[in-house]
């Protein structure tokens, strides 16, 4: 074999071994990415999972229904300072409003959003058993001053036990600080507890009466 055949098996042999190398480099990059996608999945539950865990601590006993739904709205609330928390808990044919003094509603045309919800967007919101965004709201009928409304990031989480909707937890904060898809993610991780705490708060309250 003369230096010419040699030479050229040898360029062959590295361009090869090049080409296996960026392969190796390839699948080593998607391996990486996907490790640290799931260390940031893992972590992101775990942090939800912490927030379910001290909520729940923090509502543990709590036997008085307003005082279940004050110390609710505060720890929402450490979370984010800038959001506002209504409950809306279904009496028969109507709703039940719990706004705490803690709680500064944003006003929408020297109104707060709460006056915006009628009976009907109300029933709509409560039968459709799911996170509504305020674009689901229009669709079911929100109706206020739209340039109002567009500063202001809300969201409507049903409250249920078993199957059985007591209603939902409106939770709105200006456009700017908008609901992070976690914090939404995470209140409604509590849910399932927040709700048996408050189903045992209004059974007690009427074993008293």
């Amino acid at each position: 074999m003369d230096d010419k055949q040699r030479h050229r098996r040898l360029r062959l042999l590295i361009k090869k071994l090049n080409k296996d190398r960026k392969k190796q480099n390839l699948k080593t990059d998607i391996l990486c990415n996907d490790l640290i996608a799931a260390q940031r999945d893992f972590i992101k539950r775990l942090g939800v999972i912490n927030f379910v865990a001290n909520f729940y601590e923090s509502i543990i006993g709590t036997t008085d229904l307003n005082k279940l739904l004050y110390t609710a709205v505060e720890f929402i609330k450490a979370e984010n300072e800038d959001v506002n928390v209504t409950f809306f808990l279904r009496q028969e044919e109507s709703f039940e409003l719990h706004m705490f003094e803690s709680c500064r509603p944003i006003a929408v045309e020297k109104q707060y959003i709460e006056n915006c919800f009628s009976q009907e967007l109300m029933d709509s919101i409560f039968k459709s058993n799911k996170v509504c965004t305020v674009d689901d709201m229009f669709a079911m009928g929100l109706q206020g001053n739209l340039n109002e409304l567009n500063k202001i990031s809300a969201v409507t989480i049903p409250l249920g036990l078993l199957g059985s909707s007591l209603g939902f937890i409106l939770v709105y904060c200006p456009s700017e600080n908008k609901l992070s898809a976690d914090e939404i993610s995470s209140i409604s991780a509590a849910i399932s507890g927040l709700s048996r705490a408050i189903t045992s708060c209004q059974t007690l309250s009427r074993a008293a009466d």
